[in-house]
């Protein structure tokens, strides 16, 4: 398998965790202008009031032409309190939320200065989550417009289905709060691991692609 290029996610979408097992190797793209309003900074859950995005406050250190590698976060906000209660509230009651709490719940209370380390400190404890092992994960050394690797830095955004030309099937699998608003597509990978806990990387190695890679 060869290696994917992806773009920085917090806490990433359940298309973005499928892509990036389905090869050896991620590199992280970090030298990029950092966009607005994506899932770099941002996650979606699912309330009893339906989808919730939860947005990690930014500092863009230098206006509009920041680097995603120098993206800080704004820590004078109160917002590592206010998503973990919200995921709490969220899923307290979901099947696997106590298993696996304890291995989140300590991100919400280490202060975190820029954006990456935030993104890779979570995405580590994912993956040890999920045992996954024998993945390669490194940063991009410099930005360019034709990488050598498989390039999906854009498929994945929170107002765009962009993942559907990559992705032909996301499996349904019995939501918290699905009986309030109706089954919802492609939420944060955190619904899927309280969800379904241990079957969330079967279900992950099951998603079945548009396009080969």
């Amino acid at each position: 398998m060869e290696t994917i290029l992806l773009s920085t996610a917090y806490l990433p979408p359940i298309s973005w965790m499928a892509v990036a097992l389905k090869s050896d190797n991620i590199a992280i793209e970090i030298h990029e202008t950092y966009p607005k309003q994506t899932f770099r900074n941002r996650c979606n859950i699912a309330t009893s009031s339906g989808i919730l995005s939860l947005t990690v406050p930014v500092i863009r250190t230098n206006g509009n032409h920041t680097k995603t590698c120098d993206i800080g976060i704004d820590n004078s906000k109160n917002w590592q309190q206010l998503h973990w209660r919200s995921i709490v509230t969220a899923y307290n009651r979901s099947p696997y939320f106590l298993y696996y709490r304890d291995f989140l719940e300590p991100m919400y209370h280490k202060k975190h200065d820029n954006l990456i380390d935030l993104n890779q400190a979570l995405l580590a404890i994912l993956f040890k989550i999920l045992q996954v092992k024998n993945m390669e994960i490194f940063n991009t050394d410099q930005y360019t417009e034709t990488p050598e690797f498989t390039d999906r830095r854009n498929s994945f955004h929170p107002k765009k289905t962009d993942y559907q030309e990559i992705i032909s099937e996301l499996p349904r699998y019995i939501q918290t709060f699905e009986d309030y608003h109706g089954y919802i597509a492609d939420l944060s990978i955190i619904d899927l691991l309280f969800s379904i806990g241990p079957q969330t990387l079967p279900y992950l190695e099951k998603v079945k692609f548009s396009n080969p890679f």
